[in-house]
């Protein structure tokens, strides 16, 4: 087998999603598996939705997630190409010019719902006369450009689905050029497919009827029939089985970044989701290692938040120091030691909640103080000298056998007058990080 060639190919009109990482991920890690080429393409003809911007946020999100690429290209800079394969296409009668109208085109969507049936192109076109068109065009009609598909069947060996194949009757021949001039995806997404010797293709299976179209198309370059493996793997859907929202961005991978999500907890559940193995946190090295195409079945995977929310926790709870560190000082916590995280770790979802406990230990805090009288008495109890981790245990104690108390009830009013709280990290650990000073003062119930 020859290397493989895998390439994404986003429009940087918007933040790429979790369904567009998955689809970048499972290429990229094709690719990385069997020593292939990975290529960044940017599908950026469209020159007013497409933005710089988002350029550099795909490039920054894919990153982020671990992928690097072998090459980069833009769509944008191929436009000569594109003009040379549409005379080709035109010379030999593959493209043909059309002069309906947009209503003219519903009309036709309309009678085909009405009669259960597909909307499939008369071809119409094909009967116009050249007079025909110089009328059509004094109307002040702009052609637009179809692909004739080939009479028969194309067929192809789905690396998801298995054998695959559509007649071409039941299909209609793809809009390449709209009336503007512009291209759609599947004349620049083949010459770009052929010319830069893509080998596989794995994507959501709502291209699967795409895909003879771009064979056909493939092969009117000059390409074989086979030269690209294509697996088309069901679409990512939400936690009840529906259609995964997207709403506000929510589920872009900036925003799942900026919410504080762990890179290996996005990972292990991009990467594992329609598989039967175990979710869970995962390196991008960790993927690579145990990615086969084959393991990716046909039932719908569900992306649930929760479930991601719950990958992020157990990421956190097992970061070491040494990572956490770097994290830390980026959220300004600069004076933060490996004691603090040890102590708060267990509390933590998300990384940036350290801050609050970074306060409650290092800031003035107002004491919730309920029992005045039994804060008053476990003041009195508090053990002499240095405070340590055993500290929380002989002051418990002492105060236990003094009040009779145990449980919840001897332990929440300490909790509360001690963080102004009524839950959190383990006060054996808190307490070496406040220091006497403090804890004296909130016991007496002054702000400190």
């Amino acid at each position: 087998m020859t290397s493989p060639v895998l390439r994404f190919a986003p429009s940087p009109t918007g933040l790429i999603h979790v369904g567009n990482a998955r689809v970048a991920l499972l290429n990229w890690l094709y690719a990385r598996k069997n020593n292939g080429r990975f290529i960044l393409r940017f599908d950026d003809t469209d020159p007013e939705r497409s933005k710089p911007e988002y350029v550099d946020a795909i490039r920054e999100d894919l990153e982020w997630l671990g992928m690097d690429w072998d090459a980069e290209e833009k769509q944008s800079e191929r436009l000569e190409r594109y003009s040379s394969v549409i005379a080709r296409l035109k010379s030999t009668h593959r493209l043909y010019d059309c002069y309906e109208s947009e209503a003219e085109l519903n009309w036709k969507r309309k009678a085909a719902r009405q009669r259960h049936r597909p909307f499939i192109y008369d071809r119409k076109a094909l009967g116009l006369s050249d007079a025909d068109k110089a009328a059509l065009t004094a109307e002040g009609r702009k052609a637009y450009w179809r692909f004739r598909l080939a009479d028969g069947v194309t067929e192809w060996d789905d690396l998801a689905k298995g054998p695959t194949r559509f007649e071409t009757r039941n299909l209609s021949d793809p809009v390449l050029i709209r009336d503007d001039g512009s291209l759609l995806y599947l004349l620049a997404s083949a010459t770009d497919d052929f010319d830069m010797g893509v080998t596989h293709i794995l994507r959501g299976e709502d291209h699967v009827s795409n895909t003879p179209a771009q064979i056909q198309l493939y092969t009117a370059l000059g390409g074989k029939a086979e030269g690209v493996r294509f697996g088309h793997l069901p679409l990512l859907a939400g936690a009840e089985g529906g259609k995964l929202s997207k709403r506000v961005g929510s589920l872009s991978i900036r925003e799942l970044r900026n919410d504080g999500f762990e890179v290996q907890a996005l990972l292990g559940m991009l990467g594992h989701l329609g598989t039967n193995k175990k979710i869970e946190p995962l390196t991008i090295k960790d993927l690579i290692v145990g990615f086969d195409v084959a393991n990716y079945g046909r039932a719908t995977p569900k992306f649930d938040p929760a479930e991601l929310a719950q990958l992020n926790e157990k990421t956190v709870h097992a970061m070491g120091w040494v990572r956490a560190e770097d994290k830390l000082k980026a959220l300004g916590l600069t004076e933060a030691t490996e004691a603090f995280w040890t102590a708060v770790r267990p509390n933590l979802w998300r990384i940036d909640e350290a801050r609050l406990w970074w306060q409650v230990i290092t800031t003035a805090q107002t004491p919730l103080i309920e029992e005045p009288g039994f804060i008053a008495e476990a003041a009195r109890l508090l053990p002499e000298g240095e405070i340590t981790e055993t500290t929380w245990a002989d002051w418990t104690g002492a105060v236990k056998t003094a009040t009779g108390r145990k449980g919840r009830q001897l332990f929440m009013p300490l909790r509360k007058a001690l963080t102004g709280k009524d839950h959190g990290p383990e006060l054996a650990a808190l307490l070496p990080l406040m220091g006497r000073a403090r804890i004296e003062a909130r016991l007496r119930g002054d702000v400190a």
